[in-house]
């Protein structure tokens, strides 16, 4: 009889020990929550122009790196690091701008003189506008906006 309780308690910690561990490494490779820190933001003496996404994908249930938005910038500027999605007019999220300019991303071209860019946001931050009932501003492009300035 206590030959099967110690298996039982063995097994026990056991499956806790893997649960814990396997809940500690997922916490470990979760990315941050990007916030809106002034120096992903390009301050310029000439004048900054902004642009909205040609694509936005919405689809954090797949997970990581499926909400983004594809934003076009012409040849010779230079983006922000950030860009931003506003929700209600009040509520300011910020995303990284993450691939390098391409001329073809994700079934978008990019008109002659201009290059891709993908802004990825962070999907619990996705999640959460979603929940509280917002996802339909999120596919809003006009809600999603990057600053550029000349590369000069």
């Amino acid at each position: 009889m206590r030959k099967n309780q110690l298996l039982y308690i063995l097994f026990a910690l056991s499956l806790l020990s893997i649960l814990g561990f396997s809940y500690v490494s997922e916490l470990s490779e979760r990315s941050p929550v990007t916030s809106c820190r002034q120096w992903g933001f390009y301050s310029s003496k000439g004048e900054k122009y902004y642009t909205y996404p040609e694509k936005i994908v919405v689809k954090p249930w797949v997970g990581p790196h499926h909400v983004y938005g594809m934003f076009m910038i012409p040849d010779g500027y230079r983006n922000d690091f950030f860009f931003t999605v506003t929700i209600d007019k009040a509520e300011v999220y910020c995303g990284v701008m993450y691939e390098p300019a391409r001329k073809f991303i994700a079934g978008v071209n990019a008109k002659p003189g201009y290059s891709l860019i993908k802004g990825l946001l962070n999907t619990r931050i996705a999640l959460q506008i979603i929940i509280q009932g917002k996802g339909d501003q999120l596919k809003q492009p006009q809600n999603w906006k990057v600053g550029y300035i000349n590369k000069e």
